[in-house]
Order: C-alpha cells, then structure tokens, then sequence
C-alpha cells in the first residue's frame, strides 16, 4: 500500500473527530431523540446502546457509499484526463480551508457547498419521517443510512479529499475512517453527554480546530506537496 494511503486514514479519522462539533449540529439533535423516544425500564442501557450504534452504522455506511460513488467517477476521468489529480487536490485543500474558517467562525462560505446536496436530501427526507418513532435496531439502521446522505460541509470537505485516492476501496475506508472519529461525539450525545456540546461550543476549541483544519489544506494544496509525497 503507497504511503499516502497509511496517511490518509489517520487524518481522515482527525478530520472527523475535530470537526465532530459540526456534525453535533447536523445530527446531534436526531442521535439523542432516539435515547429519549426509548421507554426508560429493564435493559435500558443496552437498547440505547443498540440503537445509537444501529444508527451511526447506516449513517457511516452511507458516507463510504457516496466516497465509492465519487471515486469510480473520479478515477475513471483520471484515467482520461492525466491533470485530473491536480485539480482535486485544488479542490480537496480549498474545501478544507473553507471548512476550517467556518469551524473557527470566521467566514461561513461552506455554506454555499452544503445546498449542493439539497436537491437529493429533498427526494429523502420524506422517508425519514416514516421511520419516527424508531422502535427496533432495523428502523435505526434505516434511518441512519438515510440521514448519512443529510447536507454536509465537512463530509463534502472529506469527500473532496476520498476522491484523491487511487480506488475506490481507498476513497471508502477514507470516509469510513472519518465517519469513526465523528463517532465519538455522536454516542457522547446520544448519551445525554452534556459536557460534550460545552467543550465542542467554546469559542477556543472551534478556532483551534478551524486553524488545524486550514494547515491541514494548505498542506493539502499541490503547491505545497501535498499528498503528492
């Protein structure tokens, strides 16, 4: 395996554990809805447990779906188009910029690149309203794998940089490895993890992750080196 590819899912799993606080604001708020739609008894713990691991399941799932998706379109043009690499590395840095300066809450341009997924969110979303309530490990999974497909900045800024990879199986578990650090957070907020939100909520946390999310595309950057060595 090339050295970039050991390099790759490490800092894809960074990406996803740094900028966790972002998808806490995507997702959260559907991770602990389905802790507190469970009756509170006997095996509470291990129900909630199941359900919150169902869920972040289909939810990374989807994520290395769409980085598989991406990737057989982007490795079949560059076959074709010999500059393609440079391009996507442009595009990979820039996103990842674009991502950090909005973490650090200092231009919210992502913005703009979240309402590319908007027209396919609108075609599932109705689904996902037929899943709630969750009642079963099935329904969870489901709805998981839907809301994987929800609007994202940061899990377009990740894709950008799947799609560098050689194959498809590499852009894959580079998302996979993302969607693992986001994992943390989201079963911390699933638990009623208070102390999660206020960490991820300081001002100082959201511009230290914005900053090593902007070294991080620059360093990206072909002008730089980037993934190139």
């Amino acid at each position: 395996m090339a050295p970039e590819l050991y390099l790759s899912y490490p800092s894809a799993f960074l990406i996803g554990l740094l900028g966790s606080s972002h998808c806490l604001g995507m997702c959260g708020g559907i991770s602990a809805s389905l802790s507190m739609a469970l009756p509170v008894g006997k095996g509470f713990r291990l129900r909630q447990t199941l359900m919150l691991l169902a869920f972040n399941a289909g939810r990374i799932a989807s994520y290395a779906m769409i980085a598989a998706l991406v990737a057989v379109l982007s490795t079949s043009a560059a076959h074709q188009w010999s500059e393609l690499g440079w391009v996507l590395r442009t595009v990979a840095g820039l996103l990842l910029i674009a991502m950090g300066l909005s973490m650090g809450q200092w231009w919210q341009g992502i913005r703009y690149i979240e309402k590319v997924g908007t027209p396919v969110w609108q075609r599932l979303s109705p689904l996902t309203r037929r899943l709630l309530p969750v009642n079963h490990v099935g329904q969870a999974l489901a709805l998981g794998a839907l809301w994987g497909w929800l609007p994202c900045g940061l899990i377009y800024t990740t894709l950008g940089w799947a799609a560098l990879q050689p194959t498809v199986g590499s852009a894959a578990l580079t998302m996979l490895f993302f969607g693992l650090g986001t994992l943390p957070s989201m079963l911390a907020t699933g638990y009623a993890a208070g102390w999660i939100r206020k960490l991820q909520g300081q001002q100082l946390f959201r511009k230290v992750t914005g900053v090593l999310l902007i070294v991080f595309g620059v360093w990206t950057l072909p002008l730089t080196g980037g993934l190139a060595h």
